[in-house]
């Protein structure tokens, strides 16, 4: 204590330097508090600190998931004495459904989401979510989606069902997020690229028409002469553009399937836009006629396996029917294990005829995945960067692909030259 405070105590009220005290009293004991939780209560912890009521049953839940060596005490609750922690849920369905109950009721929803992520793959607990009765009790997000997905093959009849109406309500839940904004965006994008220089009367575009004529204004008759007429196009009712989304289906890139699949029946919705989405390992598979429900494309996939890039580009680009009117979107971590030059000349073939390529690294919200740098670098040397987008950006992008113009690249995610 600094010779300030002793000095602001001495001339203090004693029940003033005794508020001080219990203050002082309570915020170090609210700090060993935090550090047995941190720490577990093994013997060197040294904080002295026992747990009851809540904090106890906290520590138990955390004990099941993240303990070391030590005592056997499962989730669910667990004193909060001294000992060792010792991770362990057992193996039965039972313990699991109160765990996951338990956690629901002393963490926030992001923090449990982040503790079921971390129990699938410390302890194993993947097998578990093929019983409904642990669908049941689990909180969704799109890491449980893909963690379905890749079970999807193992998965019993009894438990396809609840499977389903889990991925649904995540699925719902991102397009009510992204829906809206996409649709206005891309419509916006859309009618620009659709504007044209001799349009029809009716078909003019007066808000552009007048600020590109500002500087033809004649003060003397207070009028604007319109030397250049700006319009919509009058395909509004007609296809404008095609989509290709190409999305790889490797294990590590499972957020980014379901935000695409999503993505995917977004802009299939769009009257405007001619979408394909098609998926691949070392396989290719076109989901397109699927994409009127977004569940059913998931439920299509088949996360895991090796990549053949090249052959899927191969395919989306034998669909190509217009290629200055298309925009294809390569969703890939770029670890190629079909031939690399080829893939290569195909990116090249495809821009050179006019289409709009776009190679995204993920579609996630969790930043830059790990990705074949030199593969990245070579497809920015075509004048296609790579990088990282998260679902918000993606409007953008694809706004810009549509406009043909630059893609917002965050500066972050440039892939090393």
């Amino acid at each position: 204590m600094s010779a300030a405070t002793h000095e602001a105590k001495d001339t203090a009220p004693d029940g003033a330097a005794r508020d001080d005290t219990t203050r002082d009293d309570t915020a170090a004991d609210e700090r060993l508090r935090r550090w047995r939780m941190v720490l577990g209560g093994e013997g060197a912890d040294g904080t002295g600190r026992a747990l009851a009521g809540q904090d106890a049953a906290m520590d138990g839940a955390l004990t099941a998931l993240y303990g070391g060596r030590g005592s056997d005490r499962s989730g669910g609750g667990g004193s909060g004495g001294s000992g060792g922690r010792s991770a362990g849920l057992g193996g039965s369905a039972p313990s699991v459904a109160r765990w996951l109950g338990d956690i629901r009721t002393y963490f926030p929803t992001s923090v449990v989401q982040i503790m079921q992520r971390d129990a699938i793959d410390r302890l194993g607990l993947a097998a578990l979510l093929l019983e409904p009765e642990m669908l049941e009790a689990v909180e969704a997000d799109v890491h449980l989606v893909g963690t379905l997905l890749s079970l999807n093959k193992a998965m019993p009849e009894t438990t396809k069902e609840t499977a389903r109406a889990v991925v649904r309500k995540v699925v719902e839940d991102l397009e009510k997020r992204l829906a809206t904004r996409t649709r206005a965006t891309l419509t916006g994008a859309l009618d620009r690229s659709a504007r044209i220089s001799r349009p029809r009367h009716r078909d003019i575009d007066w808000d552009r028409t007048i600020r590109a004529n500002l500087k033809n204004y004649l003060p003397e008759q207070g009028t604007i002469v319109p030397e250049r007429l700006i319009g919509y196009g009058r395909a509004a009712r007609s296809v404008k553009k095609d989509v290709v989304l190409c999305i790889d289906q490797s294990g590590s890139m499972a957020a980014s399937v379901v935000h695409a699949s999503v993505f995917g029946a977004v802009l299939a919705s769009m009257r405007s836009l001619d979408t394909r989405l098609v998926v691949f390992d070392t396989a290719v598979v076109d989901l397109t006629d699927q994409l009127d429900d977004p569940v059913d494309v998931l439920f299509g996939t088949q996360l895991g396996g090796g990549t053949d890039i090249n052959r899927a580009l191969a395919y989306c680009q034998s669909r190509i029917t217009r290629p200055a009117d298309t925009v294809v979107v390569l969703i890939s971590d770029l670890y190629e294990g079909g031939i690399r030059d080829e893939m290569l000349k195909r990116v090249a073939a495809m821009k050179a005829s006019g289409v709009q390529f776009v190679a995204l690294l993920a579609l996630s919200d969790e930043g830059a995945p790990a990705y074949d740098r030199e593969h990245a670098a070579a497809l920015a040397e075509l004048g296609a960067p790579a990088f990282a987008c998260t679902p918000d950006l993606f409007p953008e992008v694809m706004a810009a692909a549509i406009e043909k113009r630059p893609l917002p690249v965050p500066d972050t995610d440039l892939p090393a030259g």
